[in-house]
């Protein structure tokens, strides 16, 4: 056998060297007005965001019932999946936005979850980090009762979300099963601590559907579910879908997964979705100079190379903009670890990272 030659050697150390694609995951928290309280989020950011020169893509991810923060990293793998296909070309580096809730995304018996969200976080968000504040650059996502608000989200304000993804929607309906968390989350128990049928009907999708239906844009939504669910996720997404095929046909795509309500099949779902949704989300754009946190060493916003083009792209943007820009509240970072990673991550004061 001859010799392999060296170049090839070469070339294999080379790869067998060359420092794989990493994200950053940090924690962090802002004061809510709206909550009274610390809002707080889990934040991932794309091997290169601090270097590229930017702006990114952003997907909103929600957790499930009594849920954390935390949970997509910890338990759904999220970092490894999104470094995975992010080096694969699947999807584009993209920020992902992991926000804590204590009610099922509404405004509830407990708090004023929804309100919290749209109003507070995504422009918080999208004022401090390096992400697109436009429709077309805007997902979200969320498992269970995150399904539930995401589904919800997307109905009432699809003018925000260019794509949604729902995984284990615990949008049922009518009511939940009796075994569900809903009937005994604080969303949803009144004064007395019973389940408030009432507020579930005013607050689950239906509610939402006819004003959807009745306006013209489109969210296209990816739907999964374990095949056994024991709150039967599979006939209630089933329903959800048939409601609206009419209106977006061949963009509501229903995969079902071998097994429960587990977060084995959330993590098999989660590539598949990310994937979906970004067959519909804009890809990076390169930051203009307002976008950076302002010109950098007394340079004016003419000086900075390519702020023009950018300008040029950002007025070809359509609708969807969020309101309340100003005024960044700082960001508490608490470099824990999750899955063993680093989280990484510094106290910005306000400025753009």
């Amino acid at each position: 056998m001859s010799a392999v030659p060296r170049c090839v050697i070469t070339f294999l150390l080379l790869l067998l060297t060359w420092p794989a694609l990493a994200g950053q995951v940090s924690h962090h928290q802002f004061p809510s007005a709206t909550l009274g309280r610390d809002y707080p989020y889990t934040l991932y950011l794309p091997d290169g965001y601090h270097d590229a020169g930017l702006d990114y893509p952003v997907i909103y991810l929600l957790h499930g019932s009594f849920g954390s923060d935390r949970d997509w990293v910890e338990r759904g793998a999220l970092k490894q999946i999104a470094d995975r296909m992010i080096r694969q070309g699947r999807i584009p580096p993209a920020v992902i936005v992991m926000p804590g809730s204590r009610s099922w995304w509404v405004d509830g018996h407990n708090e004023q979850a929804r309100s919290a969200f749209l109003e507070e976080l995504l422009p918080h968000v999208e004022g401090l980090w390096r992400v697109v504040p436009k429709r077309e650059w805007r997902g979200i996502a969320g498992l269970s009762a995150g399904g539930f608000g995401t589904v919800n989200f997307m109905l009432e304000r699809p003018e925000l979300f260019a794509a949604a993804a729902a995984l284990s929607p615990a949008s049922y309906y009518p009511l939940p099963p009796a075994d569900s968390t809903a009937r005994r989350h604080p969303a949803f128990l009144t004064a007395d601590n019973r389940f408030d049928a009432d507020l579930w009907r005013r607050l689950n999708y239906p509610a939402h559907l006819e004003h959807y239906l009745a306006q013209e844009r489109v969210v296209p939504l990816y739907l999964s579910a374990g095949s056994r669910d024991a709150y039967d996720a599979v006939t209630h997404a089933r329903r959800l879908q048939a409601a609206l095929q009419p209106h977006q046909p061949g963009e509501v795509r229903m995969e079902v997964f071998s097994g429960g309500h587990t977060w084995r099949v959330w993590r098999a779902s989660l590539g598949p979705a990310l994937a979906f949704m970004f067959r519909y989300l804009k890809p990076p754009l390169p930051s203009e100079c307002g976008r950076c946190g302002g010109p950098r060493s007394g340079q004016s916003c003419h000086q900075v190379a390519g702020a023009d083009q950018c300008q040029g792209q950002r007025h070809q943007a359509h609708e969807g903009a969020l309101p309340g820009r100003g005024g960044h509240a700082q960001v508490e970072v608490d470099h824990q670890q999750a899955l063993g990673l680093e989280a990484g991550g510094q106290d910005h004061q306000g400025r753009r990272p």
